[in-house]
């Protein structure tokens, strides 16, 4: 069983109740859900999630004002509820895990993901989160929310970025991406500098992925589970096969006696790499024809920033 699903069943055997007949006073005013870090709140965990921070467990978001009143006593409440829950034992709670679930000041808990106390309001507010703190604060899911607080939040985070932020956002990604993918690449193989090679590689896939999302208008989360979340994005999923096919391919011969002056104007079509690189890239533009973000066919991402730009006003 995922640990969203464990989580609400639990919420629904115990946690609903203990509200409503412990704190009566609060019985309209609480929220409830599982959202945060973890890999359960993305719906990502499996058999080797469970051998820390999962178990029978859920949120319960109090305003600050609630929370200097009764946050203390319901945990005691939320600790006292049965540990073991439908053959699953009580949750291994690793040292940096600590206040991920139980009762918490609802204000807290969205300024410590997103380092602020407020939703972000000017572009420069919203380019100061990172994206995966936006996804963290995003994930999960809300089982009730009786006063609407929570939520009011979350919604307006789940609206997306502003289209200025979202353009610089793209613009920033595509410019690594080319740098990154489609120039420094081959020049380190080139060179016979496989470990530069190898690094320019992995940006470029970290920064090919960040691209996909933003067409999607999905916050990306962390590294750990950026590539496994592609799969349900409707547009661009099958980016993330391409990417695996990179590691497949061994580039060594494809340089063997290229000198300085090879490949100046074109591509080594030797390199399996290379052919996925421009495969993925040409992806790209077509969705950003697609979506009226440029009309140019270009395979070289750096060349579409200008209209990307354009399009700021």
């Amino acid at each position: 069983m995922k640990g969203l699903e464990l989580a609400e069943k639990y919420y629904e055997a115990y946690g609903r109740q203990m509200i409503e007949e412990q704190f009566p006073q609060l019985a309209g005013r609480t929220a409830a859900g599982l959202v945060g870090q973890g890999s359960e709140c993305f719906g990502f965990d499996d058999a080797i999630s469970a051998d820390h921070d999962f178990g029978p467990s859920f949120c319960i978001w109090l305003t600050r004002e609630d929370y200097s009143r009764y946050g203390k006593e319901m945990q005691k409440a939320y600790e006292a509820l049965p540990q073991e829950f439908m053959g699953f034992s009580g949750r291994i709670v690793q040292e940096q895990g600590q206040g991920r679930v139980g009762v918490l000041c609802l204000e807290d808990f969205y300024e410590g993901i997103l380092g602020c106390s407020k939703i972000p309001e000017t572009n420069q507010e919203w380019l100061g989160v990172s994206e995966e703190n936006l996804a963290t604060a995003t994930n999960g899911k809300v089982f009730e929310d009786r006063l609407g607080v929570f939520c009011s939040v979350r919604e307006k985070l789940l609206q997306y970025y502003p289209k200025e932020v979202w353009i610089r956002r793209l613009v920033q990604s595509m410019a690594k991406a080319a740098q990154s993918g489609q120039y420094n690449y081959a020049r380190a193989m080139k060179r016979g500098e496989r470990i530069a090679a190898e690094l320019a590689l992995t940006e470029f896939i970290r920064e090919s992925m960040k691209i996909v999302y933003l067409l999607n208008k999905r916050y990306a989360p962390y590294d750990k589970w950026i590539h496994r979340g592609m799969k349900e994005l409707a547009v661009g999923a099958e980016i993330g096969d391409m990417l695996n096919l990179l590691y497949t391919v061994d580039p060594a011969e494809a340089w063997e006696g290229v000198s300085a002056d090879d490949y100046v104007y074109h591509l080594n079509t030797n390199d399996g790499r290379v052919l996925i690189i421009e495969a993925v890239c040409n992806i790209i533009v077509q969705e950003l024809n697609v979506q009226g973000l440029s009309d140019g066919q270009d395979n070289f991402l750096q060349n579409h920033l200008p209209a990307l730009l354009g399009k700021l006003g």
